[in-house]
């Protein structure tokens, strides 16, 4: 769900943007693939504290991890190695930038931009569950792959994408974006880039007096944003580097019920508070 505080205009053009692009037909890379990199065969999440890991949510993880069969490697990072992994390859300022991200869930969206940039490779959230037998084609080509998402504002719910996605399906209700997850491309894709660097932007650089809102500083909506401005705005053909992943659900789904979705650890019960992990297993 969208919940940028961004004027309506903005926010109707950009929906509309994303519209056109998810509701096109899927077409192959029309971009020369020496121009792109490809990339790698790497699955990369993210948990805060693996000391502290629910078994349901090691659950999910397992079935990424046994994907090693498909010649897939498979990292999973913590708060700890991943702020080593994003001070040795992008510096200082990155750096304070993750430490001053405030929940579990907003570290975990800006380490993927700092290691989908840096590395290339298959971000997807530790609580998905992947449901199929075949990633390979996930990674034929170096296009940043994608979940469209449709959210209808009158019923406040989540629109169905069999429903988002047909040609020329429109309510003025609706507001189309972009999930961060999955996150899949080659490295340094130039969204992911821009992506990054408004995360970074908007978590300031000093002292934290206004905690972000998770979905726009460094979620959804910032690659939403990214996407939208990078297209209108430098005559970057986007749409060319970008594949609408429309069946996702065919690839993996997100569980529920999980342990952790009860309390702190769910970034839509901490939006814009200090996180306080408690006594939380």
């Amino acid at each position: 769900m969208p919940r940028e505080h961004e004027n309506q205009d903005h926010q109707k053009a950009r929906s509309e943007y994303i519209r056109q692009i998810v509701q096109q037909p899927t077409t192959s890379p029309s971009f020369s693939p020496r121009r792109t990199h490809l990339p790698p065969k790497t699955i990369v999440q993210f948990w805060h504290n693996l000391n502290q890991l629910p078994v349901d949510v090691e659950e999910c993880i397992q079935t990424w991890a046994a994907r090693k069969s498909e010649g897939f490697r498979h990292h999973l990072f913590e708060e700890s190695t991943a702020e080593r992994f994003i001070a040795s390859s992008l510096g200082s300022r990155h750096r304070r930038a993750f430490e001053r991200c405030y929940h579990p869930a907003m570290k975990s969206d800006y380490f993927r931009l700092c290691y989908i940039f840096l590395n290339g490779g298959f971000y997807v959230d530790a609580d998905d569950v992947c449901v199929t037998e075949d990633l390979n084609h996930l990674t034929e080509d170096g296009r940043l792959k994608l979940q469209p998402l449709c959210y209808d504002v009158g019923t406040a719910s989540m629109v169905p994408p069999q429903s988002f996605l047909a040609p020329n399906a429109f309510d003025p209700q609706w507001v189309f974006y972009f999930n961060n997850n999955p996150l899949i491309a080659g490295p340094g894709h130039p969204v992911i880039d821009r992506a990054l660097e408004q995360a970074t932007l908007s978590l300031g650089e000093g002292e934290v007096e206004k905690f972000p809102e998770i979905q726009s500083a460094t979620g959804p909506g910032n690659i939403s944003r990214s996407i939208f401005e990078l297209g209108m705005g430098s005559g970057f053909d986007v749409e060319s580097h970008i594949a609408v992943l429309g069946n996702w659900e065919s690839v993996a789904v997100s569980k529920w019920p999980l342990s952790y979705r009860n309390d702190a650890r769910n970034w839509r019960l901490s939006n814009q508070t200090r996180f306080n992990s408690g006594k939380q297993v």
